[in-house]
């Protein structure tokens, strides 16, 4: 069943990243345990604009990867009923297949979409696909996984 979106002050309950380095700015919908579908709105305020590439700025593919793991962590703390603390982090255990098919930049939504595919000893496996428009920007399997910090 598909969840109502969830805004920014939700995300930042959620999420420990901050300007600029937070990449999700709304929640559009969660299918709990299964999907999610997030927006990143790209502005020509983003601070990577000004050195990626100041002549036809374009948003980083890691980036791109970096906000869907981002929409993939919500999707796991949703899942699990749970909210970070200051004892664990969600870390990036892999990322397989990442292809870049259209350049992103200022002005342009970033829609991403992320399905858990699967999750074994806390390691959770998600394929993203995010999309401008209709058009494939970006795509990857990225492995994620939550860790306890001293």
């Amino acid at each position: 069943m598909t969840t109502p979106t969830m805004d920014i002050h939700e995300i930042l309950k959620l999420l420990p990243h901050r300007y600029p380095f937070l990449l999700v700015d709304r929640v559009l919908a969660i299918d709990k345990g299964k999907s999610i579908k997030a927006l990143k709105n790209v502005s020509i305020n983003e601070p990577f604009f000004g050195g990626h590439f100041p002549h036809r700025p374009v948003m980083p593919g890691v980036l791109m990867l970096e906000a869907m793991a981002q929409a993939a962590a919500l999707l796991s703390f949703h899942m699990m009923g749970a909210k970070p603390d200051d004892n664990s982090v969600y870390y990036f255990a892999g990322i397989d297949g990442a292809r870049f098919k259209r350049p992103v930049g200022p002005g342009d939504q970033l829609v991403m979409d992320v399905t858990l595919e699967r999750s074994k000893s806390g390691i959770y496996k998600f394929k993203g696909i995010s999309r401008v428009g209709e058009e494939v920007a970006c795509e990857a399997e990225l492995m994620c996984t939550m860790r306890t910090i001293a």
